[in-house]
């Protein structure tokens, strides 16, 4: 059984910035993607950074150029980097991990992140 463990979330100011960590119990290059997701209150889960196999990144049109995907092979770890953060960020933010190519087949039990303004 796969396991996604994140960390890295609290609370933080607007403007700044802030580093989730999701550690996978597998050789996370094995995956076919890994992928950050995000669930503010109130609303649906949605989809903020992806990232292949192969290392190509996809980006939600929202966090383009805000945030990015980095990835550590040695640690079985990939990131999500979240700069100039804003309050519309607060959300609980969910690692994924699929085998498959059209679903994720496993998740991390979540990280919160407030952003106050």
């Amino acid at each position: 059984q796969v396991q996604l463990v994140e960390s890295g979330g609290g609370l933080v100011q607007a403007g700044g910035s802030l580093r989730l960590s999701c550690a996978a119990s597998r050789n996370i290059f094995s995956f076919n993607a890994m992928g950050w997701y995000r669930q503010a209150p109130g609303k649906q889960r949605e989809l903020v950074a992806v990232i292949t196999g192969i290392g190509r990144t996809n980006y939600a049109d929202s966090v383009k150029g805000r945030f990015t995907i980095p990835r550590d092979n040695t640690k079985n770890t990939v990131y999500l980097q979240m700069n100039i953060l804003k309050p519309v960020h607060t959300a609980v933010y969910y690692c994924s991990a699929s085998d498959s190519v059209d679903h994720y087949d496993y998740w991390g039990q979540g990280t919160p992140l407030t952003v106050s303004s």
